[in-house]
């Protein structure tokens, strides 16, 4: 999701479903961006580096040559999936309409185009189909468009989009056979002190956690490179993992 800080989501009014899951989950209350605007963030979450990137400039000016989780995922002969909204077709490098390209960092790691090409994909159709069949990827990106990820539209629209598909991942034969996680967050809040909300969505997280362990981006990558059996790149290496605050 995109550029809200944490108090216009948590005890929000505008946000009752994204409310009504940290209650039943798990929620880091001490989370934070890495810094601003959107790009950069994406980049650390995915490749635990911002790679001196500081604008929202399209892959043709930041062709990151680095490694990504992406990348460990196709030499561990790991399956990975980015479902983009609104995005026109697969691995689209240049935004139009609502899809924004500056929000699917896939395209900007040169090293996997390859597989870009072949998994990172437009949301329709596909998401809801591999939900239902149980053949979500063991990593995913899910990407809503400018509208839903309330970037440019209300809290409440994001709030009515996430209502419509967490419920379905969670009621789908991947989350139910106990082996599927689902972290909800965001890319940047505002001001210096990036705070977000993180709602953290799996069978072994108990109802109604609160973690106020100081987390970011980088404990998110840290977290899904462990959990995935993968070394940590970059700044994972000295973040702090989510696993113990959420019993993953």
């Amino acid at each position: 999701m995109e550029n809200k800080p944490y108090g216009s989501v948590i005890g929000s009014a505008s946000a009752p479903y994204e409310n009504a899951l940290a209650k039943a989950c798990g929620l880091a209350t001490d989370y934070r961006a890495i810094t601003h605007p959107s790009l950069p963030n994406y980049l650390a979450a995915t490749g635990g580096s911002t790679f001196g990137v500081t604008d929202d400039a399209g892959p043709s000016a930041h062709e990151i040559a680095a490694s990504s989780i992406f990348q460990q995922l196709a030499v561990a002969k790991l399956s990975w999936r980015a479902y983009d909204e609104s995005m026109p077709t697969t691995c689209d490098a240049n935004s139009s309409g609502r899809y924004a390209v500056k929000h699917n960092p896939a395209v900007y790691y040169t090293a996997i185009r390859q597989e870009c090409a072949l998994s990172d994909v437009p949301l329709e159709g596909e998401l809801s189909r591999d939900i239902t069949a149980g053949t979500l990827p063991s990593f995913a990106f899910i990407t809503p468009n400018l509208c839903d990820d309330t970037h440019d539209c209300a809290v409440r629209t994001g709030d009515t989009w996430l209502e419509s598909w967490i419920p379905r991942i969670v009621a789908g034969p991947n989350y139910l056979s106990g082996n599927t996680l689902i972290v909800l967050t965001w890319d940047e809040g505002v001001g210096a002190s990036n705070l977000i909300p993180t709602i953290v969505i799996g069978p072994s997280v108990p109802a109604g956690t609160r973690s106020t362990t100081p987390l970011n981006h980088y404990s998110l990558l840290l977290t899904t490179e462990q959990l995935l059996g993968l070394a940590p790149l970059a700044a994972a290496i000295g973040a702090t993992s989510m696993r113990a605050s959420f019993h993953l």
